[in-house]
C-alpha cells in the first residue's frame, strides 16, 4: 500500500472510531469520509461495507486496549495501572456501543473475531490484575474473567448524556471492591 493510501486508511479508522463512539449507529460513512478529508470513494476502496470498517475499528480498539496494559504496567504503580486501564475500558465500551448493530452482524459471520478479542482482553487484564495482586494492592482471590464480566455490564447502561459519568463511577466501584 502506498504511503498516502496507508495514511488515508489510518485517518479513516481513527475518525470512524471517534464517530462511532460519539454518534453510534447514526454516524454516516459520508460524514466519516468528509471528516477524514477524503472522498466517499476513498472510504469504499478501503472498506467496501460498513461492517468491514466496523471490524477494522473494533480490532484497532481491542489492540489499543491490550497494548495499553503493557504500557501502563511499565509506567505506573500496579494499582494505578489497573484502575487507569479500566477507565480506558470505558472508552472501548463507548466505541463498541456505537458499532452494536454492525457488530451483531459480524458476530454471526465471524465468531473467531470475538474469541480472539476476548482472549486478548483476558490476557491483558489478567496481567494487570495479577501484577496488582502480587504487590498486595488488590485481593488475590479474584478471577480476571469475573472482573471483566462486571465491567462488561457498563454496556447495559442506558444511553444518555450521563453515560460516561456513570460508567466511570462503576469503574471506581469495581476498583473499590478489588482493594484489600
Amino acid at each position: 500500500m502506498r504511503a498516502d493510501a496507508r495514511r488515508n486508511r489510518d485517518i479513516l479508522v481513527e475518525v470512524a472510531a471517534n464517530a462511532f463512539a460519539e454518534r453510534g449507529a447514526k454516524a454516516s460513512l459520508e460524514d466519516i469520509a468528509r471528516s477524514a478529508g477524503v472522498g466517499i470513494g476513498t472510504l469504499y476502496r478501503h472498506f467496501p461495507t460498513r461492517e468491514h470498517l466496523v471490524e477494522v475499528v473494533y480490532r484497532r480498539e481491542l489492540e489499543l486496549l491490550a497494548s495499553a496494559a503493557a504500557e501502563l504496567m511499565t509506567e505506573k504503580e500496579p494499582e494505578v495501572a489497573l484502575e487507569e486501564w479500566m477507565h480506558r475500558f470505558v472508552s472501548y465500551m463507548a466505541a463498541k456501543r456505537g458499532m452494536a448493530n454492525s457488530l451483531k452482524l459480524l458476530f454471526t459471520s465471524n465468531s473467531a473475531l470475538f474469541n480472539e478479542g476476548s482472549q486478548l482482553l483476558q490476557t491483558a487484564f489478567g496481567q494487570l490484575l495479577d501484577n496488582a495482586a502480587a504487590t498486595g494492592a488488590v485481593k488475590d482471590d479474584i478471577a480476571s474473567a469475573d472482573v471483566l464480566n462486571a465491567l462488561f455490564g457498563i454496556y447495559s447502561i442506558p444511553d444518555g448524556p450521563e453515560w460516561h459519568e456513570r460508567a466511570h463511577r462503576i469503574v471506581r466501584l469495581v476498583m473499590d471492591g478489588l482493594r484489600r
